[in-house]
């Protein structure tokens, strides 16, 4: 017997044995069984659960048993037989004493939860899923019930249902203003994960780093977001999200971060993205080294050039009617790392109106306002995101982020 297993067969065990002494109050069983009864009571109080459980099937037999008699005979028999490890007959015992007009109504929703406790031991999910559902109709299931509920449901095998119930829990929880247990969490992502549906593997992964931001939640976001894709402006957000928690480990993400930003004409951010994974020794083998250093090279040539007509191009940005131009010029200036600048120029290419992708263009604002240690301002900001759902999430982690 395991030791979660002894441990719920003693808390069983106990919780019969009081119940019993409890009810016994004010009611008398009949001759016929008292003897067998007191000395099953008190085998079970030494935990002698197989003399307890031979003098209840003496009183089995007794010949007048009443319905209170049997009762009482089950209660015991129920802890008793938990005790000795045979949950089975506990189950059909408790269960049976369950349904008697003599359990007290008080005693109800402990005895739906000790059922459950018991049903998914014996690896009996529908039992327990329905035990669970019992309850959660009564208004008497609790976190516990519904945390095994829904790993009922996993156990089962049906995915689908564990999804749509953990995540209907969640935000209902959500709602009220609770934060989730990380255990449901998880149990919400394994079904995203196993109905093969990224969509949801994501949020969850979000809701993970947002109520319990470990490295390892981060990392596996940052690997599913890449996974959903988005344009290329999205992307690079992605990435320069992974770069901040410090989520990024393989070689080929700095690479494709840096050609990104070289295709998005920001080739100071590319040489940044790959001096760091150089630095992080990402890139192991040779052909590896080789190519990226060529494109490392390439990268400082361009960001070069970048870097010394970027006043020029702030200045015709700002003459121009067209915003789009000073938002590239604010991200050539958040590549350099010269972040009060990429928020002015930003801000004033936002401010125009015209900006083909004001969502990603507002996230990057954000992230230069946090860079900048304007972390109230970058909050707020983020909070502004609007129109573009991969965009929204995206800066809610970055919101994150600025908390």
């Amino acid at each position: 017997m395991s030791m979660k297993s002894w441990m719920l067969g003693a808390a069983i065990a106990a919780m019969t044995v009081v119940g019993v002494t409890a009810q016994a109050e004010g009611r008398t069983v009949s001759k016929g069984v008292a003897k067998s009864l007191q000395a099953a009571q008190a085998a079970s109080k030494g935990k002698k659960w197989a003399e307890c459980i031979s003098q209840l099937h003496t009183a089995e037999g007794a010949a007048g048993k009443t319905d209170y008699d049997t009762f009482i005979i089950n209660e015991l028999l129920g802890a008793c037989a938990a005790g000795s490890g045979d949950y089975a007959t506990a189950a059909r015992a408790l269960e049976a004493s369950g349904n008697s007009e003599y359990l007290p109504a008080a005693q109800q929703g402990a005895r739906l939860k000790t059922l459950m406790q018991i049903n998914y031991t014996l690896k009996a999910y529908d039992k327990a899923i329905d035990i669970g559902n019992k309850a959660a109709k009564a208004g008497s299931i609790d976190n516990d019930m519904q945390t095994l509920l829904a790993q009922s449901y996993y156990q089962k095998g049906d995915y689908k249902a564990t999804k749509a119930f953990t995540a209907e829990w969640i935000a209902a929880q959500e709602k009220r203003g609770q934060q989730p247990r990380e255990s449901l969490l998880q149990i919400n992502l394994d079904s995203c994960i196993k109905v093969k549906d990224e969509p949801c593997t994501t949020r969850t992964f979000e809701k993970l780093v947002t109520f319990y931001p470990k490295p390892e939640y981060w990392q596996n976001l940052m690997r599913s977001m890449f996974r959903e894709g988005g344009d290329d402006k999205t992307k690079l957000n992605v990435f320069r999200l992974a770069v901040d928690v410090g989520s990024m480990r393989r070689g080929d993400d700095y690479a494709e971060m840096a050609q990104l930003a070289i295709e998005q004409g920001l080739p100071s951010e590319a040489q940044a993205a790959l001096e760091s994974g150089f630095a992080r020794k990402v890139f192991t083998e040779q052909r590896d080294i080789d190519r990226n250093t060529r494109l490392l090279n390439a990268a400082k040539t361009k960001a070069a050039t970048e870097k010394a007509g970027l006043a020029q191009a702030d200045r015709a940005a700002a003459a121009g009617a067209k915003g789009d131009a000073d938002v590239l010029v604010g991200e050539s200036y958040l590549g350099a790392g010269q972040y009060a600048q990429a928020v002015t120029a930003i801000k004033r290419g936002l401010a125009k109106g015209n900006v083909a992708n004001a969502a990603a263009a507002q996230t990057t604002l954000g992230i230069a306002l946090l860079k900048s240690g304007a972390k109230a301002d970058a909050a707020n900001t983020f909070k502004a995101v609007k129109g573009d759902e991969a965009q929204q999430r995206l800066a809610k982690l970055w919101a994150f982020r600025a908390r």
